[in-house]
């Protein structure tokens, strides 16, 4: 019989002491015991657990001064359903905390048994909420993206997250073959009348619940830094009164679309109707304040998953 790879065997023993730990509420002490191993190698295991992924930690306790302010957002915006994590100072620009609550409310929509349609969005954030999927097997639903896979360079973008979602969850999906943005209008109609196109369009047009990221403008946004835009097309944004962006789609302070040469290039699907769909956006932090409030004052989200600050920053203006 061929020995396993040393790696995959260390990592079998990882899963074994965290199931021990955070499942079964073992403490180091016996599963060392149970392990044959000393107290600092099953230390050591279970934080290879969480490092490698193996164990996935929510918190299922909400958090009272969580509720109210996400009551008071859900209030004054007139949102179906906000959702406020704790925020942490030492995060920067990482989606901790939005993404285990993002993938929560996901799952929730997963595991329904009517068949739906989800629409994603794609970014950093979303394909950080995928990586804290639970693997499950929905055949019933319909995973459709609103965006492009498809890099500057010709290469799969690395924050769509249609693929890795799907392989997760083990459901029908339906990517779009595309760039975030092209090079003119009408190019971007050409590829939408394309027949491999269609079906593609029409779910994302009668999606049940979409998750979109929320991202901000600025001469250190995605949109830049990922190659779609360049510096002096992010310059003239600005200068317009450009502040955030979901699925590529560039708006003002209001919420409203830029009448603006690059809005004319998104090749994204537009937003899912906010009255048939339950539209999510994600984002956190103050960075992201001005976007987050834009997509809420402009309707162009009717949820709200973020943190204490990005939400107390909406509560004061």
């Amino acid at each position: 019989m061929a020995k396993r790879p040393d790696n995959q065997g260390r990592l079998d023993e990882a899963a074994r002491a965290g199931w021990l730990y955070y499942v079964a509420g073992r403490t180091q002490d016996e599963i060392a015991s149970i392990m044959s191993i000393s107290r600092q190698s099953a230390q050591r295991l279970i934080s290879l657990s969480v490092a490698e992924k193996l164990v996935k930690v929510r918190l299922d306790h909400p958090i009272a001064a969580c509720l109210e302010l996400a009551e008071a957002i859900k209030d004054r915006f007139g949102l179906k359903q906000v959702e406020i994590v704790p925020s942490d100072p030492d995060a920067g620009n990482t989606a901790i905390g939005v993404a285990e609550a993002g993938a929560a409310e996901l799952e929730r929509w997963l595991k329904r048994s009517d068949p739906l349609v989800i629409a994603m969005g794609t970014g950093r954030t979303l394909r950080a909420v995928i990586d804290q999927l639970s693997p499950m097997e929905c055949p019933q639903h319909k995973i459709v993206s609103l965006t492009g896979n498809i890099s500057p360079d010709g290469s799969a973008a690395y924050f769509n997250v249609i693929f890795s979602m799907a392989d997760a969850v083990k459901a029908p999906h339906f990517p779009m073959p595309l760039p975030v943005i092209v090079s003119s209008q009408a190019e971007r109609d050409l590829l939408h009348r394309q027949p491999l196109m269609a079906t593609t369009i029409d779910l994302g047009k009668h999606s049940d619940v979409t998750f979109v990221g929320i991202g901000e403008m600025a001469l250190n946004a995605p949109l830049l830094v990922d190659g779609f835009l360049n510096d002096a097309e992010m310059e003239e944004l600005l200068a317009a009164g450009a502040v955030g962006e979901i699925c590529g789609w560039i708006f003002g302070p209001d919420g409203k679309l830029l009448a603006h040469g690059v809005n004319d290039r998104v090749a994204s699907l537009p937003i899912p109707s906010r009255d048939a769909s339950t539209v999510i956006g994600l984002g956190r932090g103050v960075r992201k304040h001005k976007a987050i409030r834009a997509a809420v004052i402009g309707g162009k989200i009717n949820g709200l998953i973020t943190d204490e600050d990005a939400a107390r920053m909406l509560l004061t203006g």
